[in-house]
């Protein structure tokens, strides 16, 4: 199975973002995405340091509930 976990882009320098996700912070590949211009304050979902889609800070913000509510399961 694979997972994508959305991120925050935080900057760019070239086409490698720096990008938070949780109080993690990842450097990301964003040539898959570069068509669509992405810029510091967007949000990617990344796979294995690459962001593979855009998706915007509602659907980020589901899915990061989702994740915890998980979690949250898991621990119990």
């Amino acid at each position: 199975m694979c997972l994508a976990v959305p991120m925050r882009i935080e900057s760019i320098e070239g086409s490698r973002a720096s990008c938070t996700a949780g109080g993690i912070v990842r450097h990301v590949e964003l040539f898959l995405v570069q068509d669509r211009h992405p810029r510091p304050g967007d949000y990617v979902l990344v796979h294995v340091g690459y962001a593979i889609q855009m998706v915007s800070a509602e659907e980020a913000r589901a899915a990061w509930a989702l994740l915890d509510e998980l979690e949250a399961q898991a621990d119990a």
